[in-house]
């Protein structure tokens, strides 16, 4: 049974204020506003090399929430990344992240209905959006209403997620921390809304439902998609140790440590192409198939290594488990852009 991951450490402001502005899609082009003495500096820009051996072909298929989908084929979190050159400092990163060498992958969602995070696909007409109050981060908050349905699924646990689909519309919304009722109104920590048709970035240092400013949904490991077989974009990890820089996607910090290879939001790791899947099998391969062409972005602070997925009474518990023998030492982190303060 997967566990679930240590509640979030907190959306914490980065000390170091970036300018505000909407970015395209893409690795992150030069440090704004000079650098920082704990935020390794990296290469904004660097021609691709060939992975050691290429990950199995996928299905040809967009990654999609609802009928929607989930950002352009451009978009960061669908761009393949298994021929990314390595970062020169992976090792130093990799030896932060798990100094013993004794963590593994970790999925942190399952069968019981109580993990993951859920996402709700709804139709709702503009006269019955629902208004909504942010008491956390308002001025970073795309302001209500939003297509709340009667009795949305939120997460459980002390994030309490809730994640929405304006299927009609091809609009992301998400909250944390959310609490409320149609009758009583709703109230969240933060919220986001993001545009499923955009590559458009939340405007710089601004957080999301998310620590790292990122969509949620968007990197949720989906039930439905790996029962088709295959997923197409990178996957949502958390990390204990972060430092206060990040890397587009990611536009917010949340610091829990000061050490200099503590890893920037937007971080990407993929699994190395050299890692034997032939033991593997189901649901477990599918996401370590995508974990070598996708890889995975952290977003927010929590348990080392734990990846997410959606909520489903569905997965096999069994097989998830599989995943839980791939140790931390198997992935690489890749080059996709310069880490900004």
């Amino acid at each position: 049974m997967s566990q679930r991951a240590k509640p979030r450490a907190g959306l914490l402001r980065s000390a170091i204020a970036g300018s505000l502005f909407f970015a395209g899609c893409g690795g992150g082009g030069g440090n704004i506003g000079g650098s920082s003495t704990n935020v390794p500096s990296v290469a904004p820009s660097v021609t691709p090399t060939p992975a050691a051996s290429s990950p199995p072909a996928l299905p040809a298929a967009a990654a999609m929430l609802g009928s929607c989908r989930a950002f352009p084929a451009d978009n960061p979190w669908n761009t393949d990344i298994s021929s990314y050159p390595v970062d020169p400092n992976s090792a130093n990163y990799l030896n932060e992240m798990n100094p013993s060498g004794s963590i593994d992958l970790h999925p942190d969602f399952g069968s019981n209905p109580t993990y993951g995070i859920p996402i709700n696909i709804v139709s709702i007409v503009p006269a019955n959006f629902t208004p909504i109050t942010f008491t956390g981060y308002p001025s970073e908050s795309d302001p209500g209403p939003y297509p709340i349905p009667a009795s949305p699924a939120i997460e459980s646990g002390s994030d309490m997620h809730m994640l929405i689909v304006d299927n009609d519309n091809c609009k992301l919304y998400e909250t944390f921390a959310t609490t409320g009722s149609s009758a009583a109104g709703w109230t969240a920590s933060n919220g986001a809304l993001f545009d499923l048709s955009s590559d458009a970035l939340r405007p710089e240092g601004w957080t999301s439902a998310d620590a790292a400013g990122l969509p949620i949904a968007a990197g949720l490991v989906r039930f439905s998609e790996v029962q088709a077989g295959a997923i197409n974009h990178a996957v949502r990890f958390t990390l204990p140790k972060t430092t206060a820089g990040h890397i587009h996607p990611a536009t917010h910090d949340a610091e829990t440590s000061s050490d200099q290879w503590a890893a920037p939001m937007g971080l990407r790791l993929r699994l190395k192409a050299s890692y034997n899947l032939s033991g593997f099998h189901g649901e477990s391969l599918v996401v370590l198939t995508a974990l070598k062409r996708y890889g995975m972005i952290l977003a927010d602070n929590g348990s080392p290594f734990y990846i997410t997925g959606e909520t489903n009474t569905g997965w096999d518990d069994n097989d998830l488990d599989q995943m839980k023998t791939v140790p931390g030492s198997a992935f690489e982190v890749v080059t996709t852009g310069a880490v900004l303060p």
